[in-house]
């Protein structure tokens, strides 16, 4: 047998004595974690099932909303009775419980995942102990071969061979070591990428707790609503169209008192103030929400004066987010003071871009004035308060040099300030 030959067998033989002298821990510490990945396997399994049938039931609620969400902007376009009025409620309802619903599936969903995720954290856990032992256990061994160098091991053999194989085995422990470095970084990234993982589940499931607790209270509102309008007019179409007419003539002398005051704000406006109109400065407010009117339309609804902001529409109740962190100036029910008159249930930020935002037609708000909040923050619902046909968010921006809360001759406290284009910053 040549030398080469002999010296690769010798290296063979080595390796496999190494492997076999590893220590008993480690081998334990194997087997052990094997039969754990095999014992939660099963349940694990379970899991991703159980999630999959969560996110069908999730598709299937969001299409019977949308189903919904469709018929009732139909409503919307057709000449207002008592009765599609009455019915348009109804359809708010049915949202409000699909909704509810939905809530319900997602937080069992986000809880099922959290606990699929507490699975992988523990997989990778037993992962990192075994990697460290095997750090630890060749660092030893290393160690031990170390203490002499590479000419001390040639000279201390009298075969050339034993000697080619020990220094062999000492440059193979070096390698072995930087593999098993490379693998305890790579599960050590594992794990802060599944904590992080677990920590916004966490999260998501907290925000649809207060999503569920906001929904049932805005659900009970509307069947209230229902009722009012009920006795409001006896049940008879004469009788709400009295009032329809009475709320039409309000909320035009309140768009022209709007429209006179932003006019005269206008002038006072200092671009330089201002960022400079471009694509993301603030985020949507209404995560998928379609534009319904646009900034400046022309339209009877604002009896012919400009749209001073942006509508858009989604499903009733959807989650409305803080376009851009700010402080919260202004928290306010205007129904209370003329009923479906303006801008109903609204919240006005101020942030330090020197723009203000208004979030009107809220079916709820969830913040307070003084309250300072992220963006991306939950604030409210959308929601069909104040003048409005349908739900919808109006989403308003104003330049905050400009901004001021009033008195307004009809309809309680007011926001005004000179309205900007929103879709020059969204």
């Amino acid at each position: 047998m040549n030398l080469k030959i002999r010296i690769q067998k010798l290296r063979v033989d080595f390796l496999t004595l190494r492997l076999k002298s590893r220590s008993l821990g480690i081998l334990i510490a194997v087997y052990c974690f094997i039969f754990v990945g095999f014992v939660f396997a099963a349940p694990a399994q379970e899991l991703r099932e159980q999630i999959s049938q969560r996110n069908a039931e999730l598709q299937e609620l969001t299409n019977r909303r949308q189903a919904v969400e469709k018929a009732l902007d139909d409503l919307g376009d057709k000449s207002l009775t008592l009765k599609q009025e009455l019915k348009k409620i109804d359809y708010q309802v049915n949202q409000l419980n699909l909704s509810v619903k939905s809530s319900e599936v997602t937080m069992e969903k986000l809880g099922l995942e959290i606990n699929a995720i507490a699975f992988d954290i523990e997989d990778i856990e037993n992962g990192i102990g075994i990697k460290k032992q095997a750090v630890a256990d060749t660092l030893r061994q290393i160690q031990q071969k170390d203490g002499e160098g590479i000419l001390e091991i040639v000279f201390k053999h009298r075969s050339l061979v034993a000697s080619v194989a020990e220094a062999q085995s000492l440059i193979d422990f070096n390698g072995g070591l930087s593999v098993e470095v490379n693998g305890l970084k790579k599960l050590q990234g594992d794990l802060v990428f599944k904590l992080d993982d677990m920590k916004g589940k966490k999260y998501q499931k907290e925000l649809e707790a207060v999503n569920l607790k906001s929904r049932r209270v805005i659900a009970l509102n509307q069947k209230e609503e229902r009722q009012i309008l009920f006795d409001r007019t006896k049940n008879q179409e004469k009788i709400f169209q009295q009032q329809l007419n009475e709320v039409e003539k309000r909320q035009a002398e309140i768009s022209a008192e709007i429209t006179d005051i932003e006019e005269e704000l206008r002038r006072s406006l200092d671009p330089s103030l201002l960022p400079a109109p471009r694509p993301g400065v603030l985020a949507n407010p209404l995560e998928g929400g379609r534009v319904t009117q646009k900034f400046g339309t022309i339209s009877r609804l604002y009896g012919g004066k400009p749209h001073n902001g942006l509508d858009l529409g989604s499903y009733f109740a959807a989650p409305i987010m803080a376009a851009e962190k700010g402080k919260v100036i202004m928290v306010y029910d205007q129904d209370k003071f003329c009923y479906k008159g303006a801008y109903g249930k609204l919240v006005l930020i101020e942030h330090e871009n020197n723009l203000t935002t208004l979030y009107a037609h809220l079916s709820k708000y969830v913040v307070k004035e003084g309250d300072i909040i992220n963006k991306g923050d939950l604030i409210g619902y959308e929601g069909r308060t104040g003048y409005a046909t349908g739900p919808h968010l109006h989403f308003g921006v104003y330049a905050s040099q400009t901004v001021t809360i009033r008195q307004s001759k009809s309809c309680g406290r007011m926001p005004f300030g000179a309205p900007l284009d929103p879709q020059n910053y969204l």
